[in-house]
């Protein structure tokens, strides 16, 4: 693919600009820098799966899914100049995305606005899933919170541990300031804890995650888990991701 020409780049970071220097010469769309700490927000009228005797206990998983904070995310206009954004074609965009986050610490994707509509609209009624995410020579448990625009990632065990003081792993941002004009809805992830998630495993859980809420198959299990709890087994899943039941 032909690489941008436009210099719209502008990092605040010297180290990070020269690791990723021959990546990103040419395509400078984006501004370096670090997001706040996220703090989370329980989405507005919409209440916990009721009978979570094991995907958490119920006492704790009420808590934890009412116990968020507002969200205070890296607006775009931070990272990408977003006037100089809007004469790249959508291709281009989306590489300087992606070349940009290389290397830094985040996880960079993107997709296309009729994927983005349909996440927003399921996960409207089911905000909650479980997902295993395979480390070395087994998997840890993923919990994860969906209120769009955002996704919020913690570690099962520590939420059952520390319950309302259980810390995010990992936030994803989905900035749709594009999504009309040029189809394209950009995905930011950062890592809050590096000891507990790599990029590569970000990465993966990032589409494991949208492709549990993007396919008819799995999308099943994610209802199954928010709205028929009693039925809901995480060997299916396991299956599903072709796992050992261990």
């Amino acid at each position: 693919m032909q690489r941008i020409s436009l210099r719209l780049l502008r990092s605040s970071a010297a180290a990070a600009a020269s690791t990723t220097s021959s990546s990103l010469r040419g395509l400078a769309v984006l501004r370096g820098g670090w997001p706040a700490r996220p703090a989370l927000q329980p989405p507005a009228r919409t209440a916990a799966p009721a009978d979570l005797t094991r995907w958490p206990p119920r006492r704790g998983y009420s808590q934890f899914a009412s116990g968020f904070t507002p969200l205070k995310p890296k607006p775009l206009g931070s990272i990408l100049d977003i006037e100089r954004a809007k004469g790249l074609s959508p291709e281009h965009l989306v590489a300087a995305w992606d070349d940009y986050h290389l290397g830094r610490g985040h996880i960079g994707a993107s997709m296309k606005a009729k994927l983005y509509h349909l996440l927003e609209q399921r996960s409207d009624s089911c905000r909650h899933f479980v997902i295993p995410l395979w480390k070395g020579s087994g998997y840890t448990t993923m919990f994860m919170q969906v209120q769009m625009p955002y996704i919020i990632f913690t570690g099962l065990e520590d939420y059952k541990a520390r319950g309302t003081q259980a810390s995010p792993y990992y936030t994803v941002t989905h900035y749709t300031e594009f999504s009309e004009t040029k189809d394209t809805v950009l995905i930011r992830g950062d890592v809050v804890f590096t000891s507990k998630l790599t990029d590569s495993e970000a990465k993966t859980l990032l589409e494991t995650a949208h492709s549990f809420y993007l396919n008819d198959v799995r999308y099943r299990l994610v209802e199954r888990f928010n709205k028929e709890t009693h039925d809901f087994e995480f060997r299916d899943v396991l299956q599903v991701l072709d796992m050992p039941t261990m």
